[in-house]
């Protein structure tokens, strides 16, 4: 008779038999609690980073190499998808599942270190197109000469050019042909034809905007309704500052197929209209010294071309005056400009004792007369009681 190792029965060995013990199988690879513990830290790890990624802390520490704020937006926000995923992928690797770094994909011939790659070198190309448009812009061409306007055109043109052939040779060098893209860009051009076409117009009508500078930045003008400063102009959209400093994105085809107001398109100065009615009767040369007065002691109202008064006409109540003023520095503020020169205007006719006019009507009388009946006290005391017996009736019903 052999006799039998004697094998200890502990609580620590029923434990790791617990936890080595499979819970469920997927495929021939098989998961245990250990797997699911490990799946759950890598998992909430990622999630942690990823939340960091998105801090403030980060989009300060990329702030400091002067990116663009939607640029710096954009790349945390494809590293915390990045991170994401890659600590997704660790984390089914360490439940147990086996998923190869360097193994092409299911339906694609790209694995996961290659989309990392194809999305590191994106990121890139994004970064130097906004780095050179920056450097043209703030640097190279800033001592060029050339109108600031002008500048901004030519930078964002070489910054869209630098954008898609930095998109296609990382497009190219992945593995990613662009012949296999034919029929990709087939359907995006029927796409175009049916539902695409605005945004296609939006697209081309920025470039015409861009080459033949109808607006440009820090113009003020008036288009669909919307006044403001252009702030900026993009590929679909260009950007109106209001004076209640409310940003207004308008479709650049407004610019183009819209009648559109540019107050400072060639020359900033422009002339306002102030129409002035004074009362009849008074001193009509009195009254151009005193609007020629308010308008020279504005300091926005320019001296050449001089201010002017032109007596408009005499209307049926007012003689009507019109105060012409040319001005530069407020154009982006015409309702300012205005509001002052009325203020201006009202306080120098009380000191100088003009009259303003009111809506009034004479009434003569040229012949017949006039009758006036005499309604004795005992008529109106029979017509008070009469109308308080109407009352009472009215009441009772």
């Amino acid at each position: 008779m052999v006799a039998k190792p004697y094998n200890a029965f502990t609580l620590e060995n029923v434990e790791m038999t617990l936890l080595e013990r499979p819970l469920f199988y997927i495929g021939d690879h098989y998961v245990t609690i250990l797997g699911l513990i490990a799946f759950a830290g890598f998992f909430a790890g990622g999630l942690l980073i990823a939340r960091f990624l998105q801090s403030q802390i980060v989009r300060r520490f990329f702030s400091r190499f002067k990116i663009d704020a939607n640029f710096i937006a954009i790349v945390t926000t494809i590293l915390s998808l990045a991170a994401i995923v890659f600590f997704t992928v660790t984390a089914i690797n360490a439940a147990g599942i086996p998923l190869a770094w360097n193994a092409a994909l299911p339906a694609i011939k790209l694995s996961l270190v290659q989309i990392f790659l194809l999305v590191a070198l994106l990121v890139a190309v994004f970064w130097l197109s906004s780095g050179t448009k920056h450097f043209l812009f703030n640097r190279l061409l800033a001592q060029s000469g050339l109108d600031r306007a002008l500048q901004y055109a030519i930078a964002q043109i070489i910054a869209n050019v630098v954008l898609v052939v930095g998109v296609l040779i990382v497009l190219e060098n992945t593995g990613i042909h662009l012949g296999a893209l034919a029929v990709f860009a087939g359907a995006v051009g029927v796409g175009v034809g049916f539902g695409l076409q605005n945004i296609a117009s939006n697209f081309i009508s920025g470039l015409v905007i861009l080459a033949e500078r109808p607006i440009t930045i820090g113009d003020r003008v008036e288009v669909a309704g919307i006044a403001g400063q252009v702030e900026h102009i993009r590929a679909r959209s260009t950007v109106i500052r209001t004076n209640d400093n409310i940003m207004m994105i308008v479709p650049n085809t407004k610019f183009i197929d819209s009648p559109v107001t540019n107050w400072t398109y060639g020359d900033r100065r422009v002339r306002f209209r102030i129409a002035v009615g004074v009362a009849y009767g008074s001193d009509v040369n009195k009254v151009r010294d005193a609007l020629l007065a308010v308008a020279q002691e504005n300091p926005h109202t320019l001296k050449e071309p001089a201010p002017s008064v032109f007596l408009k006409q005499f209307g049926d109540s007012s003689i009507d005056f019109q105060l012409m003023v040319w001005s530069s520095e407020m154009s982006a503020r015409p309702s300012r400009y205005r509001s002052d020169l009325n203020f201006a205007i009202a306080e120098k006719f009380r000191e100088a004792g003009i009259e303003m006019p009111f809506p009034q009507r004479d009434l003569h009388i040229r012949s017949g007369e006039l009758k006036v009946e005499n309604v004795t006290e005992t008529e109106t005391a029979k017509r008070r009681e009469s109308a308080v017996v109407s009352s009472d009736l009215r009441s009772a019903d």
